[in-house]
């Protein structure tokens, strides 16, 4: 389990963003024409550029991060006139009790570094809050993943992240493996991107 993020944050801070959040903007198109609130959500939003992304496509934007600082982040990360439509919540997946309504709920690869009971409790509040006509964009660590022994963490199957989105209108389920790095050094990365409207 990731204890300190600041490392992660320093070697990704120039990085672009990431296409899952993209594929959702643009899924999703203009927030104020289609049938779902023009509020999104960044769980997990590391060091803002999701959500910057977010607000620049014309989104409201409720950033949540756990990491000591982020509101700083964040707020760095963002363009001075978007920032009226920025709410930076510091606080971890655990110490949820809801989310607003949503009409795009975007989760870059944070919703696996909860413990099994931490990620239920966290997707039944995600699931509560998704609008007809929302988008849903969640990266999710599948079962070969090197970190997957972590109790810590949480993985899925293809089929498990498949039966998440039960009810949903499923876009894309898309799983890889491959060699690579993290910030901590060479990895395995095995990934779920999931894609879904309610």
């Amino acid at each position: 389990m990731i204890e300190d993020w600041e490392p992660f944050y320093r070697a990704t801070a120039d990085s672009p963003v990431r296409p899952l959040c993209l594929e959702a903007i643009a899924t999703a198109g203009d927030p104020h024409d289609g049938p779902a609130v023009d509020l999104a959500v960044d769980l997990g939003a590391g060091a803002g550029r999701e959500t910057a992304a977010l607000l620049d496509a014309g989104w409201r934007v409720l950033a949540l991060d756990g990491a000591p600082g982020a509101h700083l982040r964040i707020e760095a990360a963002v363009r001075p006139a978007r920032r009226d439509r920025l709410t930076v919540v510091e606080q971890s997946f655990a110490a949820l009790d809801r989310l607003p309504d949503a009409g795009l709920i975007y989760a870059g690869y944070a919703l696996p570094f909860q413990r099994r009971e931490v990620f239920a409790r966290t997707w039944s509040l995600i699931r509560d809050a998704l609008r007809p006509g929302a988008i849903l964009a969640v990266n999710l660590f599948g079962p070969r993943d090197t970190w997957a022994g972590d109790p810590e963490l949480t993985t899925h199957s293809a089929a498990e992240a498949r039966a998440l989105l039960d009810g949903l209108e499923v876009l894309a389920v898309r799983e890889e493996e491959r060699e690579g790095n993290a910030v901590s050094g060479p990895k395995h990365w095995h990934v779920l991107d999931l894609l879904a409207r309610a």
